[in-house]
């Protein structure tokens, strides 16, 4: 019996292998970020002050040249990337070239939801471990974390002969279109790369984002016949366009809600004798009498999906759903690619395992991986499909997107060394 107990106790030892521990040069890297991390929240703090909503295209491209300059003192090669005739400002690129280890790119944004005119401007702190500002874990944190993991690798003589790209777009939040040319740069650099690593804001000190949903847009446009409501449901007047419309939702909700991370959402419905919709603005009007049979109706809304293969199967049951029209109106849905999907991959989880044995060796515990449900779209789902990836290395802190948008800075230096001694470690397999 004693024999079959150590026999088991050696083969979940085995199975368990324990996180390499750290070397010299990864505590040596992990010194510099220390030393580094009263400069780096000083930069944290310039970057938040300069306005750069994503359609404050100056301020954007701002904010793009503070963070090159600091890349150019690293020697890295910098190059800005005009994207003006999509009406936004461009990406920040940075690059050093090398063939040792894996090659792996770097991806964050400039813009944040906060425009010129927004009352929240700056960056004010609330105490020694805690500030707020707009954008500063949206992600200027994650921004200069990114940053400051490079110069402790820099400063450590470990950036030569590497590939190691950085990509900081400057419409993350409101995407420039078409993708196919907001995009374009962002993709090549995943197709030369054999990782990406976000740095989106952190969704927990012991959480990375190993999958998000993909989001697509929908339109459906309905026709009935217009006349008087007398005879409506009778042969020739038929239903009209808002049962219509009332049929295709309650039929989108009864065959379609359930699935594991699929939601699809109707935001604005439109409907009566006539109809104008602004869809850029996502506003519109509408007139109607209830002694006439409506005769149009538009519904838009979004899809989000955690797979190619889960949004082309939606698409064809919600195509099909809209082709069962009620007598005597037609319908037609339409539908619009925005972010792709990053699926839970096999190798995003082995990522996920190299960068969870990094923080077991600097003793802060295991590192797991985050409901893709509770996370939205972003930029490195552009990637996704060439690369092992994981997101949310950025900073921590609470409210995104409002004027109560904070930061932790007691977990900022922490969250720098252990992307520092990952990409360390990357880049030396």
């Amino acid at each position: 019996m004693l024999r079959i107990t150590i026999i088991c106790f050696l083969i979940f030892q085995f199975l368990e292998t324990p996180a390499q521990e750290l070397s010299k040069k990864e505590k040596e890297i992990i010194s510099i970020v220390q030393k580094n991390n009263d400069m780096a929240i000083q930069l944290l703090e310039k970057a938040v002050n300069i306005n750069s909503g994503t359609m404050n295209l100056e301020g954007v491209k701002e904010v793009g040249m503070l963070f090159k300059d600091q890349f150019d003192q690293i020697e890295m090669d910098t190059k800005w990337i005009d994207m003006s005739n999509l009406n936004r400002a461009g990406h920040l690129f940075a690059e050093t070239k090398g063939s040792k280890g894996k090659r792996i790119l770097l991806i964050g944004h400039l813009d944040t939801v906060f425009p010129k005119n927004s009352p929240f401007q700056k960056m004010e702190r609330l105490s020694d471990s805690m500030a707020k500002g707009p954008g500063t874990n949206d992600m200027k944190g994650g921004n200069v974390i990114l940053l400051y993991a490079l110069k402790a690798l820099h400063d450590a003589g470990e950036l030569t002969d590497a590939q190691i790209i950085v990509a900081l777009t400057g419409d993350e939040e409101l995407t420039g279109k078409p993708i196919s040319i907001s995009r374009k740069d962002l993709i090549e650099a995943g197709k030369r790369s054999d990782i990406a690593l976000g740095f989106e804001n952190s969704t927990g000190f012991n959480n990375v984002t190993l999958a998000r949903r993909g989001s697509s847009g929908w339109k459906i446009e309905i026709k009935g016949k217009r006349t008087h409501s007398a005879g409506i449901f009778m042969k020739g007047v038929g239903a009209g366009a808002v049962f219509e419309s009332g049929r295709i939702l309650n039929d989108f909700y009864e065959t379609l809600k359930g699935e594991t991370y699929l939601t699809f959402n109707p935001g604005i419905i439109l409907g009566g004798t006539e109809v104008n919709y602004d869809e850029p603005s996502n506003t519109g009007n509408a007139f109607g009498k209830t002694n006439v049979v409506a005769q149009s109706v538009i519904i838009d809304g979004d899809l989000r999906f955690i797979s190619e293969k889960q949004k082309e199967q939606t698409r064809e049951k919600m195509i099909e759903i809209v082709s069962n029209n009620l007598p005597e109106t037609s319908a037609e849905i339409t539908f619009f690619d925005s972010y792709p999907a990053m699926p839970p991959t096999q190798k995003n989880k082995d990522l996920l395992k190299k960068f969870s044995d990094v923080s077991v060796a600097m003793g802060h515990g295991p590192v797991e991986a985050w409901d893709p449900s509770k996370r939205g779209a972003a930029d490195v789902s552009f990637v996704a499909q060439y690369v092992a990836c994981i997101d949310g290395l950025g900073a921590m802190g609470t409210w995104a997107h409002t004027p109560k948008e904070t930061i932790n800075l007691l977990t900022f230096e922490i969250l720098t060394q252990r992307t520092a001694v990952l990409i360390y470690r990357l880049i030396n397999e």
